[in-house]
């Protein structure tokens, strides 16, 4: 038997022991059984960002320069070296002073190269100090800091929570991650089949191909995969009068779902559902387009990593899947810029002469510099905008987003650039257009018109589904009977995410209309909508009747797994805390707010929660207590000085009170619940500062109820522009309003 052959009987062998030994499923071989019969995709994969998507440190993976190196900033030195073999550095660590660290791995190679530490609990740790692997021409080859300003109590300081990869990054950069936390000991021991991305990754567990693959005359047309990740179109035509090819023979393909696992903004609820051969949200929760993340038009703000934006586009509803464009092997792209476009609009109809007016063969005449603009992130990285929008300046001159126009042009306007698009397409049906982004931008404004809108475009079928889910979600400021008429609908939509947009929608009404709208999404199919339905419901606990609790129990005890996947977080400890609180097992929920305590001190939320069940308790000392410490551990939250302000405020110890939330105004400017209750302590020291207060409470926010709140002080104080303030009011309350305050 030759040498080769030998090699591939004992693969087969092996392959077979697994197989017999773990019957029930497929097992992971690793990228390097595929190699023989996949020599050009493993070619390709190689050294791609997969392959290297993380590393054991060592000189075959390492790119930064660790020949005793130095990099001086904010007038803090980080040095790094080796000790033989090994790759250190020496930096501030969490008691502020610097310690060395042993690099364990590395992440990711280009544009820049991050390395990680590993704790002795199993933690593995990004440092905040990155290698830019671009050429020197480019400004690279030298380290920089990704977060200079970070101090121990942010929550993106590198020891912290969210530079923590167990829980925030390995999900997405090995294969068969298995993060392992003991809430018992809070430590980890996580697992991977390959410490990079490999085939499996994306194909799932290989043992029954290779067995398929190796068996002699095999007629099974099954290959061992159950994944089908082939392109959803299977041909793409012409149509006469058509300038673009429209898709033919569309068959069902689980390609986006399988990449979305990864290039999405989402939130992971466990490790043992099926994203693919069950639904994305049996083990994701995608974000939706929400202030926090993207602009009101629906371009990228922070990191969102494609999915999101996707979604948004015509490409996504006609049936274009990641790799029409993008090898998944090497994920380069397939072919030049403008021959991935040419795919499927016409050449003849999008030439720079044509369609860009931008001199032909340079970068501004591409197409995707105009509908795919890039954002820097981490200071280097270009990331392209997915949701393929076509410019719209207009928008920009209304609602200040930006435009790829103005953004290359940076010496003209707004109406410059409307100007020009007129101009140059007399004919379009896009400029001036009705958009979302407008009813968006004012539902962020607090502007209380937005709920109809709002209601509108949740139930127009011409918008994106996640389009629509986000509107609905953002209906839970304005009430109506619009906005309850699109959430009902919302709640029945075939779309997981539609649902989960309605649920958020519900929020404002009372409890018993709200249990008639979502308790059927108890039962629902999808992991994601059933558990979240739970988790709005159960804080009316004590308001359900037996049979409501019966029906909530099995999707809240769903829900509560998710927390106990997610107990390395002070927020799954919290949310179990806040279970417990509204059954009413008091101890069990102070518990659980101390151990989230525990293991993320910087976490406000948690004690906030626990100074509330003090004060419910009666026990205002303890809960004054709870809040200073929390305040002592995460001096940047505003919210603890407000809670802290609250406390005092019930206790009429004003100067104290006022102190706080006053504290709270300085750290967060733009909340006006806060500036409101400064409001409201002051009164009884300057009629003044209260009105100051109190109109700004309202500036900020838009809210109807603060504005009343002022002209009602006015009232009160008989001041000499409170007819001026209720003629505001009247602009945006019912005449029936106006007459009941005019009449105190």
């Amino acid at each position: 038997m030759k040498f080769n052959q030998l090699v591939v009987f004992i693969r087969l062998v092996i392959i077979f022991v697994i197989h017999q030994t773990h019957s029930v499923a497929a097992d992971y071989v690793g990228a390097e059984q595929c190699v023989d019969c996949h020599q050009q995709q493993y070619s390709d994969w190689q050294a791609s960002h997969h392959d290297m998507s993380m590393r054991h440190a060592g000189d075959d993976s390492v790119l930064g320069d660790f020949d005793n190196q130095t990099l001086q900033e904010n007038n803090q030195s980080h040095r790094f070296y080796r000790k033989n073999s090994q790759y250190w550095v020496n930096t501030k660590g969490p008691d502020g002073k610097s310690h060395d660290y042993e690099i364990s791995y590395t992440f990711g190679y280009e544009p820049l190269q991050q390395y990680m530490v590993k704790f002795p609990d199993g933690r593995v740790q990004l440092i905040p100090l990155a290698w830019d692997s671009r050429d020197k021409s480019q400004g690279g080859q030298r380290w920089f800091n990704l977060y200079p300003d970070m101090d121990v109590h942010d929550e993106f300081f590198w020891t912290n929570n969210g530079q923590n990869w167990n829980y925030m990054c390995a999900d997405c950069h090995s294969t068969n991650i298995d993060k392992n936390y003991d809430s018992k000991t809070n430590t980890y021991n996580t697992t991977w089949s390959e410490i990079n991305v490999g085939c499996e990754a994306c194909h799932g567990p290989a043992s029954e191909h290779i067995i398929w693959a190796q068996t002699p005359n095999n007629t099974n047309p099954l290959i061992g995969f159950d994944r089908n990740l082939k392109p959803k179109v299977g041909s793409w035509e012409f149509t006469k009068g058509q300038k673009i090819l429209q898709p033919k023979q569309l068959t069902d393909s689980e390609q986006l779902d399988t990449c979305a696992q990864c290039h999405s903004r989402r939130a992971q609820l466990n490790n043992s559902h099926d994203p693919i051969k069950g639904d994305f949200f049996d083990k994701y929760n995608l974000n939706a387009i929400t202030p926090s993340l993207y602009y009101p038009d629906g371009q990228i703000y922070e990191e969102v990593f494609v999915m999101g934006s996707f979604k948004q586009s015509k490409m996504h509803a006609a049936g274009v899947v990641c790799s029409d464009c993008h090898n998944p092997h090497s994920t380069k792209l397939k072919a030049p810029i403008e021959s991935i476009c040419f795919q499927c609009h016409l050449p003849s109809e999008y030439t720079s002469a044509k369609h860009s007016q931008h001199q032909d063969g340079t970068e501004a005449a591409q197409c995707v510099t105009c509908h795919m603009p890039k954002t820097i992130y981490m200071e280097v990285d270009p990331r392209a905008d997915h949701s393929f929008q076509i410019p719209r300046p207009d928008i920009s001159k209304k609602i200040g987003t930006p435009n790829v126009c103005t953004s290359c042009h940076n010496e003209k306007s707004n109406q410059w650039a409307v100007n020009a698009l007129e101009k140059q397409f007399p004919d379009s049906s896009y400029q001036n257009s009705d958009s979302f982004s407008l009813a968006f931008a004012q539902a962020s404004a607090g502007v209380q018109t937005s709920g109809d809108k709002l209601s509108y475009i949740a139930q127009n079928h011409l918008e994106s589904n996640i389009i629509r889910a986000s509107a609905l979600s953002r209906m839970d400021r304005f009430p109506s009977q619009n906005t309850m008429v699109a959430v009902m609908r919302g709640i029945k939509h075939k779309d997981p995410q539609m649902r989960l947009g309605a649920l958020t929608g519900s929020a404002p009404y009372p409890f018993n209309d709200r249990w008639q709208i979502v308790s059927p999404l108890l039962s629902d199919p999808v992991y994601a909508v059933r558990t979240e339905t739970a988790s709005t419901l159960v804080s009316e606990w004590q308001n359900m009747n037996d049979d409501q609790r019966a029906l909530l129990t099995p999707a809240l005890n769903e829900y509560i797994e998710i927390q106990q996947f997610n107990s390395d977080r002070g927020f799954g400890l919290m949310n179990l805390g806040n279970i417990h609180n509204a059954k009413g097992n008091i101890r069990q929920a102070e518990k659980l707010y101390l151990k989230a305590i525990e293991i993320e001190p910087i976490f406000a939320t948690s004690y906030a929660n626990l100074a509330d069940l003090y004060r419910q308790r009666g026990d205002d000392k303890k809960s004054l207590e709870t809040l200073k410490k929390g305040i002592a551990n995460q001096p940047k939250a505003a919210l603890l000085r407000y809670s802290a302000g609250l406390n005092l405020y019930r206790q009429q110890q004003l100067t104290g009170a006022i102190d706080y939330l006053e504290q709270a105004t300085e750290i967060e400017a733009t909340n006006p619940q806060y500036w409101y209750v400064l409001g409201l302590a002051q009164e009884k020291v300057s009629v003044t500062q209260a009105m100051k207060s109190l109109t700004k409470a309202y500036e900020v926010g838009g809210n109807p109820q603060h504005l009343y709140a002022l002209c009602e002080f006015k009232i009160r104080h008989r001041d000499p522009t409170t007819q001026a303030c209720i003629n505001q009011l009247a602009k945006i309350v019912p005449p029936q309003v106006v007459q009941q305050l005019i009449g105190q």
